[in-house]
């Protein structure tokens, strides 16, 4: 299992999620959003996406 995600001046351009089942909407969010987001809390697995 994991989360994989391609960031660009902060924002997060594309993300991939392998046997993670509660994460594509938001992946999906983080992507449509286009705000800059937290790398490190990005990459912390006790942020919630949703939180990032």
């Amino acid at each position: 299992m994991f989360i994989a995600f391609w960031l660009s001046g902060g924002r997060v351009l594309a993300g991939m999620n392998v046997n993670v089942w509660d994460v594509t909407d938001p992946i999906r969010e983080l992507v449509r959003s286009r705000r800059v987001v937290d790398p490190e809390a990005l990459a912390d697995p006790d942020v919630p996406l949703g939180e990032v």
